[in-house]
């Protein structure tokens, strides 16, 4: 199968669309070129959804399809020129060039813009003649044009049904019995009330409705029991005769809305009803509306909704969600030997059911999965069997349509074609790993999978969270923390996880085991993660692969789970060398000493980790050449001496972290980067102060200062940082908020944790009264009072007050805090008696609150 080429389609046309390729292909004479291509793209990519569909019963457009793809990802190499040239005149213009810049420049013919266009046409005409040929051979694949809006997912589930036997029920006992309590408590005064089921597909959901559908203290208390399996097509005419004809009513094919409604009113009316309506996948708010209008019966009436999205339940109605998880191990064990055995025959095989613990253990609680597996097994009595199922991913096994992947895949396919790319890229990441929003956003960004439209006003890193936060609410992420708030961590599910590396196949490739580095010579993004490897080896590895590798991952950071690796120099040069279309790489705990200085010479790179490098001691000037990179973190590479003297050529940074021995910045660096939105210093234990001119980094959202153990005071200039919204300020001994009005006025969150010399709270964070939602005070342990204008703190959400031994009291008016939904003491003792003494209990029924 080959995944993701309508997506790529989809970006290449939209980069076509972006005012600096329309600029710059006027200037270079190549408009007609570039117009000629975009009209053949959009010609082919018109039946590209439809392609994809149809390519499971088509062996021949799963090549076409792979052959597409890779002229597509070739034109995106191409077409990044652009935007390489662009920025390299912008450098110029701004700053000025020298001959080693006009040498080593790729810009063909180095000023010579049309000489650039005359080199970047032949690239165009080759990629759209490419095209072309293949646009030829789509006739004979009989295909239709399909938008996105209007794509049709084919069915990859049966209708469901209101039945199960008892004896099919497996665990799920206290499930049952929390939704039949939501079911027979009267509810408020509204007239019917909705409760949703939510978890990933193969967990459960319509079996639990089935089994609480049946029960007979359910079917006692309602008048009506109606199931509904609403799938997809969320027609509200087509569910409303639905309804009417399981509630009794007439109806037939050619009744009219008017008359369905009339139908439905009466036949429901004082009547109690429970419906369950079973697998809905829409989020459209307007049609639910319209539905449940219709549906007014007696006072107690119950809707039960089964649904894989958070999404699909808060759009629907206010109501309580049960999420389901999965099956406890024992209870996976007796489903598993159900299937896999007739009655009672598992008895006979110790040894095979030995086996079958450890292949229950893939499953991770989801029963439809031990059913697949289970069944993959039934009358097979080999253990050489039973020991390539425990051994074979899933996605590698084969399946049967309402097996699990398939199920799952379902999921996938209603994803729009920004998030599949997203999810796809997850597959570079270890089973069980703990993700980082933030850094998963930056990868994203990295690889250009952000989709922003040219009158967008959206920040990149806004719309990342927004596809972050839509795959969470897809049960695509599970297990989430909220750290702060600008970073989530998560996890992904062992199966969809699988599903990741089936759809992400060719094209992603996650290397844990070096025995297993078949078929990657097409890969564009790659996770070499066995550190068994010698760096010869990986050096020989690296020459298997494609010359337009996009991503390269040595490392991950699983919060605080890693290894040194041993990345030498001449293992960096090698990917330097090979690799010139490298957006991503991710070097960190590497053992370098120095970085080439060839590293400028990768001029799409948009992401540079060097985390954790405690050896290298400088970077190259050249480094500064990158004039692409969004994301550079140095952080705790302790021995690095200073940064490097041209910085402010980076002009598309956006995310810097920075580890440094310098007591002072250079003059004219990082001031001057007009695109960072985030700047953190960490373990800077020289730094004392931040030179003038940071009001000019006008985009800078999140500043933070950690273990910065000779900064004296923050950056003068902080009121003219109007973006600033978030400031951490951790570690920093000798620091002192002094008072003034030189500090940021519409911060929404500030943490400040360690700071010996703060006795009181600063009266300059009044100006962000409006504004503030986040304020966490930890460690600050000669802080005796809070400010009588704290409740003034009009916005603020949460207050967690940690470890401020010297703090006894709250000051009065506490309740004006309106906004207030978390306050949060720990370790304080004294502050804790004042508050349990003088907080009013209206107050206190409006906020959550933790005593430790």
């Amino acid at each position: 199968m080959t995944e993701l080429v309508y997506s790529i389609a989809s970006n290449v046309i939209d980069k076509i669309g972006t005012y600096a390729f329309q600029e710059i292909c006027s200037a270079g004479g190549i408009s007609e070129d570039m117009k000629k291509l975009k009209r053949t793209m959009s010609t082919i990519q018109a039946v590209l959804l439809d392609a994809e569909e149809k390519q499971v019963k088509n062996p021949g457009l799963i090549v076409w399809l792979g052959q597409l793809k890779d002229v597509f990802h070739d034109a995106t190499d191409v077409l990044d020129e652009f935007e390489c040239e662009a920025l390299r005149r912008q450098v110029v213009k701004t700053y000025g060039n020298t001959w080693d810049q006009v040498r080593d420049s790729i810009s063909y013919s180095a000023l010579n813009l049309l000489g650039f266009g005359r080199k970047m046409s032949h690239k165009i005409k080759g990629i759209r003649e490419s095209l072309e040929e293949l646009e030829k051979d789509r006739a004979r694949f009989n295909l239709e044009e399909r938008s996105e809006d209007q794509n049709i997912v084919h069915r990859e589930r049966e209708m469901t049904h209101s039945f199960v036997p008892d004896s099919d029920v497996i665990g799920r006992v206290d499930d049952k019995q929390k939704i039949v309590d939501l079911l027979m408590h009267p509810g408020n005064n509204s007239n019917v009330s909705v409760i949703f089921i939510v978890g990933i597909g193969g967990l459960g959901k319509t079996t639990l409705a089935q089994w609480v559908y049946n029960d007979e203290r359910i079917a006692t208390n309602f008048d009506l029991r109606i199931w509904v399996c609403v799938s997809e097509d969320f027609s509200v005419l087509k569910l409303a005769k639905e309804i009417l004809k399981s509630a009794g009513g007439g109806s037939s094919e050619n009744m009219s809305m008017d008359l369905v409604q009339a139908s439905l009113r009466s036949t429901l009316k004082e009547k109690r009803f429970f419906i369950v309506l079973d697998d809905v996948w829409s989020e459209d708010r307007n049609k639910w509306s319209r539905l449940k209008n219709l549906l007014i019966g007696g006072q107690g009436s119950k809707i039960l909704v089964t649904t894989r999205s958070q999404k699909v339940a808060s759009n629907m109605a206010p109501g309580p969600i049960h999420d389901l998880e999965g099956l406890p191990d024992e209870d996976c064990l007796s489903l598993f030997i159900k299937c896999a055995f007739n009655e009672g025959e598992h008895e006979q095989f110790p040894k095979l059911v030995e086996i079958g613990k450890q292949v229950v253990e893939k499953c991770k609680g989801v029963p439809l999965a031990v059913k697949t597996l289970g069944s993959l097994l039934y009358s097979k009595t080999e253990e050489h069997d039973w020991i390539s199922i425990k051994d074979n991913e899933i996605w590698k096994l084969e399946q049967k349509e309402n097996d699990i992947l398939p199920a799952l895949r379902l999921s996938y396919n209603k994803l729009p074609s920004y998030l599949k790319q997203c999810f796809a890229y997850c597959s570079l990441y270890p089973k069980d790993f703990r993700y980082n929003s933030r850094e998963l956003i930056q990868c994203w960004m990295a690889n250009g999978l952000l989709k922003k439209s040219n009158k967008s006003t959206e920040e990149l890193e806004d719309i990342g969270e927004q596809y972050f936060k839509e795959l969470l609410s897809r049960s695509f992420f599970q297990e989430v923390k909220i750290y702060d708030t600008i970073s989530w961590s998560f996890k992904m599910h062992d199966l969809l996880h699988d599903l990741s590396l089936c759809v992400a196949q060719n094209d992603y490739f996650l290397i844990e085991d070096t025995k297993n580095t078949n078929n990657v010579e097409k890969a564009r993004h790659v996770s070499i993660l066995d550190h068994k490897w010698g760096v010869d080896a990986t050096i020989t590895f690296l020459h298997k692969l494609s010359n337009n590798m996009r991503t390269i991952n040595f490392s991950f950071d699983d919060w605080g789970h890693y290894d040194n690796i041993n990345i030498n120099e001449s293992l960096v040069e090698t990917c330097i060398s090979r690799f010139k279309h490298l957006r991503l790489l991710n070097l960190r705990y590497s053992t370098l000493e120095t970085l080439s200085s060839s590293i400028s010479t990768l001029k799409h790179l948009r992401y540079l980790n060097l985390n954790r490098n405690k050896n290298i001691k400088k970077l190259p000037d050249s480094i500064c050449d990158l004039q692409n990179l969004e994301t550079l973190i140095l952080r705790d590479c302790v021995d690095l001496e200073e940064l490097p003297r041209d910085i402010r050529k980076m002009v598309s940074l956006r995310y810097f972290g920075i580890t440094t021995k310098q007591t002072r910045l250079p003059a004219n660096g990082i001031e001057c980067m007009p695109s960072l939105r985030h700047l953190s210093f960490n373990s800077c234990h020289r730094l004392e102060c931040f030179n003038e001119g940071i009001q000019r980094l006008t985009a800078l959202r999140n500043l933070s200062f950690d273990n910065c153990k000779s900064l004296i005071s923050l950056p003068q200039g902080m009121k003219h940082l109007t973006a600033l919204e978030y400031l951490d300020i951790t570690s920093c001994e000798k620091l002192k908020l002094m008072e003034g009005d030189d500090y940021p006025t519409r911060l929404r969150t500030l943490n400040i944790w360690g700071l010996p010399q703060l006795v009181s709270l600063p009266q300059w964070l009044k100006g962000s009264a409006n504004t503030l939602q986040f304020l966490d005070i930890s460690s600050c342990i000669y802080l005796g009072v809070l400010p009588e204008w704290l409740p003034d703190l009009s916005s603020l959400r949460e207050l967690e007050i940690w470890n401020c031994p010297k703090l006894s009291s709250l000051p009065e008016g506490m309740d004006r805090l309106t906004a207030l939904r978390e306050l949060k003491i720990w370790h304080c003792p004294g502050l804790r008696r004042d508050y349990e003494r003088e907080v009013s209990k209206d107050w206190g029924k409006m906020v959550e609150f933790s005593f430790y």
